[in-house]
């Protein structure tokens, strides 16, 4: 089966474009580069495009036997959506718009989206299941919630199947060493804690120690990249073993502090991590945890690798690998 996996360059379109070669799929990566790395894309041809060009989708499509979508193209920095909300909407939700179209073209039904736990907006209730209000409070949880509608009422008018994949914290890398974090700006807590434990950044930033938490730092729910890219396969066979159109949440049920997550990288890593602790941003809730109880009975899928101390490992190794003079 020929998949095709838009942001395919990006971090976890890459991992699973590897996760889909390795099960005997023949992934299709479509990424215009913009954020994503030609070196990351390995297990099948590249097409240097952006999903708003029709054409070039179109062209992809009729080259292709492509039967399946997995969908990650998306801007995807909180902080720049609200600087930017235009830049947001045109990319995140127009772009789908021209993908959807293009798969209704050759009748490709089945799409498995890259959705986050943003459409949720500040919780009101721990762990969070799908069943919780979507209230986003950003413009990039808007946009994600934006293309769950559209996929909805695809489904309702042209038979499109979909599963909307609502992440929470995606962490570590490629055990094998193959793949990694590569983010500019970097904005992710584990590679930022990594950064400053090798001496590339002065201190890694604690933003807010007051929350009412165990320790006053924020507490999230972090999914190794590998698990997240068999979560993706895991949704394709459910859709194509007849399963309806729906929404998951992936993530292990299980938070870590800042301060918890900083102590593993030193434990892992055998060097201090200099801090600096400043004030909350505006926004950040004290608490993320996932429910993934729907995710387990429905598609039979659960982390195996999400542990925080091989999340923080594979991270390390990576980074510590593609780093002169460690």
């Amino acid at each position: 089966m020929h998949v095709l996996v838009t942001g395919g360059a990006g971090y976890i379109g890459s991992h699973t474009a590897k996760c889909l070669a390795q099960s005997g799929f023949q992934p299709v990566v479509v990424d215009n580069l913009g954020r994503g790395h030609r070196e990351a894309v390995k297990w099948g041809p590249l097409i240097e495009a952006d999903i708003a060009d029709r054409k070039a989708l179109d062209s992809v499509f009729e080259r292709y036997p492509i039967q399946a979508v997995f969908h990650f193209a998306a801007f995807a920095y909180v902080g720049e959506s609200m600087q930017a909300p235009d830049l947001y909407f045109r990319n995140n939700v127009f772009g789908t718009l021209a993908l959807l179209e293009a798969m209704r073209a050759r009748q490709v039904r089945n799409i498995v989206f890259s959705s986050t736990c943003a459409t949720y907006g500040n919780p009101v209730k721990i762990p969070i299941s799908e069943d919780h209000i979507q209230d986003p409070v950003n413009p990039y949880g808007e946009s994600k919630r934006m293309v769950e509608r559209l996929l909805h009422w695809y489904g309702v008018s042209y038979g499109l199947r979909s599963v909307a994949l609502r992440y929470f914290n995606a962490a570590g890398t490629d055990p094998d060493g193959e793949l990694g974090e590569d983010h500019d700006p970097e904005t992710h807590l584990i590679p930022l804690a990594i950064s400053a434990a090798l001496g590339l950044t002065k201190a890694l930033e604690i933003y807010g120690t007051d929350y009412e938490t165990p320790d006053g730092t924020a507490i999230r729910d972090y999914l190794h990249v590998t698990d997240l890219a068999e979560a993706h396969l895991a949704a394709l066979r459910y859709l194509d073993g007849g399963g309806s159109s729906t929404a998951f949440n992936l993530g292990t049920g299980r938070g870590y502090s800042v301060r918890e997550v900083t102590a593993m990288v030193e434990q892992v890593s055998g060097r201090k991590v200099p801090v600096r602790e400043v004030g909350r941003r505006a926004g950040d809730p004290p608490c993320l945890i996932a429910d993934a109880a729907k995710s387990a009975s429905m598609m039979g899928w659960r982390p195996h690798h999400s542990s925080l101390e091989e999340i923080v490992r594979t991270a390390w190794n990576w980074k510590a690998k593609s780093t002169v003079k460690v």
